[in-house]
């Protein structure tokens, strides 16, 4: 059953996540990335991940999606970094 607490969940992880976007359109418009870390993106991954597992096993909606999409938006940055960062070394 979707309770109050659980919309606010879901609105407080749609806000959480909304803050990746910006990152993720400006990278992949310019290509370049070098101001993000490695290691950010991955330790974020790891701790959501985490945080997803939790909410799996406490079967909270809101957790779960959240989390999904807060680990879906730092591997896409890594992918990014990636992929621009070798286009960049293979250019030069």
């Amino acid at each position: 059953m979707v309770t109050d607490w659980t919309i606010l969940g879901l609105l407080a992880g749609g806000i959480t996540s909304a803050g990746f976007i910006p990152q993720l359109v400006r990278g992949f418009r310019t290509k370049k990335l070098d101001d993000v870390s490695y290691y950010m993106p991955l330790v974020l991954i790891i701790g959501m991940s985490l945080w997803l597992f939790y909410g799996v096993m406490r079967r909270d909606l809101s957790i779960v999606v959240a989390n999904v999409v807060g680990v879906g938006c730092n591997a896409s940055l890594l992918f990014m970094k990636k992929l621009y960062s070798r286009v960049d070394f293979e250019a030069g």
